[in-house]
């Protein structure tokens, strides 16, 4: 019996190799299916909603007047809208210090009937938006204070 030539052997272990390749993108894509939480916007939301419990993310703005404290100081309810559709929702921990009326918010959480079950709020700012200890600076004391943290 012949021995295999080393340029068979070389193209053996390259085929093997993106086999093995394959194999594990598949492997972490299978273990990662329900860790996935897909971005939605309240008319997406409610054009075509989620299965209910799917972790989902909804991303939008706060209604004015919509923040509703309930008694026990860790509740709230409130609306994030995108001008075409509202979706109620409701979280229950502490919020950012940048969570406001009229503000941008991502919510990660699921649906439990009509209303947002959020576990995480993300609340986002402007482009005008300026930390608190750089308000007061001007434009080269703040690049000055930048330069000196990198």
């Amino acid at each position: 019996m012949s021995a295999i030539k080393a340029k068979h052997q070389r193209l053996v272990l390259l085929v093997i190799a993106l086999v093995a390749l394959v194999g594990a993108g598949l492997l972490a894509a299978w273990a990662l299916r329900n860790q996935a939480a897909y971005f939605y916007v309240p008319s997406d939301l409610v054009a075509r909603p989620p299965e209910p419990g799917r972790a989902v993310r909804l991303g939008g703005m706060v209604e004015k007047g919509s923040i509703r404290r309930a008694a026990d100081g860790v509740t709230i309810d409130f609306v994030v809208g995108d001008g075409k559709a509202r979706v109620p929702v409701r979280f229950t921990g502490i919020t950012p210090d940048l969570f406001v009326e009229g503000s941008g918010v991502v919510a990660e959480g699921r649906m439990e009937g009509p209303t947002f079950v959020a576990d995480n709020l993300l609340a986002k700012h402007d482009e005008k938006y300026v930390p608190r200890e750089m308000k007061d600076m001007t434009a080269s004391q703040a690049k000055q204070v930048v330069a000196e943290t990198k």
